[in-house]
């Protein structure tokens, strides 16, 4: 069968299946999320197993907690949310709002979240009363087959249409193109290539950006609070979410004891400037990250660079001083490698990160440990990222927890700073068309000229 039949007939058999689910009931509509989102949690040793041992990459134990946590995230902000028919009422305004699904959604994953980004994306959409096909990564595809024919079964026994969700088995990047055309919108988390086609595609797309995240630690924080929150961040699942720290920028005055706790977590410091040098080569001597440190282990990596490290080492710790463009180090490290800073001023530090941001990551987060208001709204303003968590774990936080107010998400949206099409974390509203009642208000007063004008 030639890929565009293939291609066609998996459309076709989504379009069939939402059109049925479309006449859904708030209620039904909700028991078939809450049914994939269970599958996947109760699920979730499996499927972590699974793919580590398919990708090669991550920690199985991390990704237990994380296809378990982000299921649970999920579904505890979806559930009793309106999100079919009338959706909202503005009544001293006139407006009445209703959610109409757009229709079929297609959606690339990548090879490092195999699991919970066909869940996830699987989730909002079905919220919305959409269908969705999931393109998998070809290094992921078992995971992701076995990902979706869980969710399948689930939407069955919740009597509901299993082609609601479908995969493509064997992707190829020609099927998954003709899916981002074929289908109503598409969702493209995974490189850039694949989000310049998802733009491309001549359908509303939303994708990812680069991630890089900076987290700036000011000096009125306590070392034994904000090390521990470093460390998870930075060693979570081998450091391979795009929300993991990647450089903390550190105030003189508590560096020393900064790296010291580090060290007592498992860091080995990389300071000699030959051995910061052998780590710059093998990770970025093409000028590209190597393929091979991504999700592997410090003691793997630190192997790869030619460096002596004990068994137990949890994480590799770099001194750098350079930033942005003339510092490979600088940049997005999907592998448990923290670069370390130190900064005199806050002002320093804030350069710092945008300098690195701009260099890649732009738009994407960071990570701020302050309790200084001021200091946190100075970054804030002047860095250029969708999203800025204070005194949090950047892996576990920016992508949306039962602790802050981001929505639990796989695919964080990079504004056009990364050239998205949104700035937030993707969530079910933006998979839904919006139709907007407006009642005339004859009663209303209308300003003069000068009211307006002043």
């Amino acid at each position: 069968m030639e890929p565009k039949e293939y291609v066609l007939g998996v459309i076709n058999k989504a379009r069939d299946a939402q059109r049925i689910f479309e006449g859904y009931s708030q209620q039904s509509v909700d028991a078939a999320v809450r049914a994939i989102g269970k599958a996947v949690y109760d699920n979730g040793d499996m499927l972590a197993r699974l793919a580590v041992d398919e990708t090669g990459m991550g920690k199985y134990e991390d990704k237990i907690v994380k296809n378990q946590g982000k299921a649970k995230a999920v579904w505890n902000k979806l559930k009793g949310v309106n999100s079919r028919g009338v959706v909202r009422t503005i009544e001293d305004e006139g407006l009445v709002e209703i959610a109409k699904p757009i229709g079929v959604i297609g959606a690339i994953s990548p090879t490092t979240n195999p699991t919970i980004t066909p869940m996830h994306n699987a989730m909002i959409a079905l919220k919305g009363g959409n269908a969705i096909v999931v393109c998998p990564h070809p290094r992921a595809k078992k995971t992701g087959n076995v990902t979706v024919d869980l969710m399948r079964q689930a939407l069955v026994e919740a009597g509901a249409p299993a082609d609601l969700i479908q995969i493509t088995p064997e992707p190829t990047m020609e099927i998954s193109g003709l899916v981002m055309q074929l289908c109503d919108a598409c969702i493209s988390t995974g490189g850039p290539g694949m989000v310049k086609a998802a733009y491309s595609s001549g359908k509303p797309a939303f994708g990812v950006g680069a991630g890089n995240v900076q987290c700036i630690v000011d000096d009125d924080v306590s070392v034994e609070d904000v090390a521990p929150k470093i460390v998870r961040g930075r060693t979570y699942d081998n450091g391979i979410l795009c929300t993991c720290e990647q450089s903390a920028i550190c105030p003189v005055t508590i560096y020393d004891a900064l790296v010291s706790a580090f060290k007592d977590m498992g860091a080995y410091y990389v300071e000699k400037p030959a051995e910061v040098d052998a780590l710059r080569t093998a990770m970025f001597g093409e000028g590209v990250i190597n393929k091979d440190v991504v999700g592997a282990s410090s003691v793997a990596i630190a192997k790869m660079a030619g460096i002596e490290v004990p068994k137990n080492t949890k994480f590799l710790l770099v001194a750098i001083s350079g930033s942005g463009q003339e510092e490979p180090l600088s940049k997005e490290k999907l592998c448990p490698v923290l670069a370390i800073y130190r900064y005199d001023t806050w002002e320093e530090a804030v350069d710092i990160a945008g300098k690195n941001l701009l260099h890649e990551g732009m738009g994407h987060s960071a990570v701020v440990h302050s309790n200084n208001r001021q200091h946190i709204l100075y970054a804030a303003e002047r860095l250029p990222v969708s999203r800025i968590g204070v005194n949090m774990i950047g892996s576990s936080g920016l992508g949306g927890s039962f602790d802050n107010a981001l929505n639990p998400a796989a695919t964080l949206g990079c504004g056009s700073w990364g050239n998205n099409s949104i700035s937030e974390n993707l969530w079910w509203n933006h998979l839904v068309n919006i139709s907007r009642v407006a009642a005339a208000m004859p009663g209303k007063r209308i300003p003069t000229d000068r009211e307006v004008w002043g």
